[in-house]
């Protein structure tokens, strides 16, 4: 299994999701499923499916966080003359500059410049040094990016 490169306040809040989908979301199931089982006839009975079903999503998702805690790295930022996970990279492309946070797939957001490690844009700018000009392949064609400065 591959690494989830996380912070420690993101593990902090996987381990809290966990921790809830153990007590609160396996007892909101539980209590549905005997709803329902009281009902009477579990062949047509939609509600008793339907909490299986949830059942069956609640058990999965704990499988998954079980294991992306299990497979977790801490994200620690030093000073570093290269980009890599945990560093922020202030970019130009064009005349424009960007600051982005390169962070783990489960932390990604673009919307807040926070690009994953394993993004394409991502990969790109892994290894490099300030003044390196990094190109990144895209649909529409490749992008030319030139790395200011590394945080």
């Amino acid at each position: 299994m591959d690494k989830y490169y996380v912070t420690q306040k993101r593990l902090d809040e996987l381990k809290a999701e966990l921790e809830q989908y153990k007590t609160e979301r396996r007892r909101e199931v539980a209590d549905r499923l005997r709803e329902a089982k009281d009902l009477g006839d579990l062949s047509e009975n939609t509600a008793y499916d339907e909490a299986r079903l949830e059942q069956e999503r609640v058990e999965m998702r704990i499988v998954e966080l079980e294991e992306m805690i299990k497979h977790a790295e801490i994200i620690t930022h030093h000073k570093s003359d290269h980009v890599e996970i945990g560093s922020i990279v202030k970019v130009k492309k064009g005349a424009k500059s960007v600051e982005y946070e390169i962070v783990g797939s489960e932390e990604a957001d673009p919307t807040a410049n926070k690009i994953s490690n394993e993004s394409p844009l991502g990969r790109a700018f892994l290894g490099a040094k300030a003044g390196d000009k990094v190109t990144v392949i895209t649909p529409s064609g490749p992008v030319h990016y030139q790395i200011e400065a590394i945080s």
